[in-house]
């Protein structure tokens, strides 16, 4: 059983022989490790925890610790994880409470990408992927092959369906439904040029103000971008930092926002 000199263990751990320790990790009481579950480093582990085999646990991350909940009273509450689930930096993993059936849970060979977090009485199935910085909030429920893309938000008690996939950056309130691809409202606006920024950068009023009135063509005018281009060209001539906006723009593959 390799366990790394600087890894602190409590004694009532249970770890297979075939599990790696790595080191600056801490397992507390009542947490059993599965065969060949490789902790890489300064992984934080707190029980009742049970971790099933072939699992990768990333540095940083925590599992099993006290939940976020102003309603937990320190009732003994645990977390289990399946096989082969890759937990990646920094993703921490509450365990359950009273309101909630006392337990969270993860199944098998799922990836939790960086940042993730897993409030208490989750239930996530298996083969899902949650992407970066994703939360779930608690008593959250992610169906088999479900994806969580990044930076989305589920509310408390949701469910995601089975294969389903909830865009980036999404918002859910309410479930999702199984097999469906789903993406909150997205407005992006663009309020014209950087002015105070360039300013600061030493760019000369000049500069800037071909920058406003290219800007004004491209995102506040009637113009479609092959007409806002030909505005542009006619009426400012030469001038470094439109040539590098248009040439940006003809670069453009999945195009821009206006």
């Amino acid at each position: 059983m390799p366990i790394h000199p600087t890894a602190i263990v409590d004694p009532s751990a249970r770890i297979a022989e075939s599990a790696c320790v790595g080191p600056y990790t801490i397992i507390g009481a009542d947490v059993e490790i599965g065969a060949r579950t490789e902790l890489k480093g300064h992984v934080f582990l707190e029980g009742p925890l049970e971790i099933g085999e072939d699992n990768v646990f990333y540095p940083y991350s925590t599992v099993g610790v006290a939940p976020q909940d102003l309603k937990y009273r320190g009732e003994r509450s645990s977390t289990k994880i399946g096989n082969g689930n890759r937990i990646r930096e920094f993703v921490t993993i509450h365990r359950g409470t009273e309101a909630g059936g006392m337990l969270t849970s993860i199944g098998d060979d799922n990836l939790l990408m960086a940042y993730v977090h897993v409030a208490h009485d989750c239930a996530v199935g298996s083969h899902t992927v949650i992407g970066h910085a994703a939360t779930l909030g608690g008593h959250v429920t992610v169906f088999d092959w479900a994806v969580v893309s990044a930076g989305s938000a589920v509310h408390q008690f949701c469910r995601i369906g089975r294969h389903a996939i909830v865009g980036g950056f999404s918002v859910i309130t309410q479930d999702v439904l199984p097999y469906s691809t789903t993406l909150s409202t997205r407005e992006v606006k663009v309020f014209g040029e950087n002015k105070i920024g360039l300013e600061r950068r030493g760019f000369s009023p000049e500069s800037t103000g071909a920058l406003h009135k290219a800007m004004r063509l491209l995102t506040r005018g009637e113009l479609n971008t092959s007409q806002a281009i030909e505005r542009i060209r006619a009426e400012l001539g030469a001038s470094a930092e439109v040539d590098h906006l248009l040439e940006f723009i003809s670069q453009a593959e999945r195009g821009f926002h206006k």
